[in-house]
């Protein structure tokens, strides 16, 4: 397994839509395992592949025993995803994103909804996600679909983040 570099905002990488995964293959799954390494170091709940620089629609999360040390990680990774269903109640949920380090907003998305995807073995799976596991799905969905957490709140907040994002990229190199 190797630690992968993660792309950081207003990297235009990340505002790219992802192909889907033709088959699962071992190349597939080493991407996976390399992309959980990757989250759980940086330390992050959930990872798209696009974060690391492949353009496939393929994530990883692990949204237990985050900051509970009794609970044993419980990875999920999800190729293909396909919401079939949202709920009509919302939840709120204070989001961060690896490649966007060190900035947090309030987004507001649906707090239930189903999906199809194919797990590691290529066979088709369905979920039906809530809380926190419903919101860091649509999350990383979002970027397979080249959108960020921060197109969700006002332009105002988004282009003040972005631009600190930019200083900080030409500050360092």
């Amino acid at each position: 397994m190797a630690l992968l570099p993660i792309i950081t905002a207003p990297d235009p990488r990340l505002k790219i839509i992802s192909k889907p995964v033709k088959s699962v293959t071992d190349e597939v799954r080493t991407l996976v395992a390399d992309m959980f390494e990757t989250m759980y170091e940086a330390p992050g709940i959930g990872l798209a592949a696009i974060q690391v620089g492949e353009q496939k629609r393929l994530l990883v999360l692990d949204v237990v025993g985050k900051g509970d040390d009794d609970k044993d990680p419980e990875p999920l990774a999800i190729i293909n995803p396909e919401i079939t269903w949202v709920s009509d109640h919302d939840n709120t949920y204070e989001e961060g994103c690896l490649s966007v380090p060190e900035h947090y907003a309030d987004v507001v998305r649906p707090a239930e909804v189903k999906l199809t995807y194919l797990d590691l073995d290529g066979k088709t799976q369905k979920l039906h996600a809530d809380g926190l596991l419903a919101t860091c799905i649509q999350h990383e969905i979002d970027h397979l679909d080249g959108v960020l957490f921060v197109d969700h709140i006002s332009a105002l907040k988004r282009n003040m983040i972005l631009r600190k994002l930019l200083k900080q990229k030409k500050m360092a190199g």
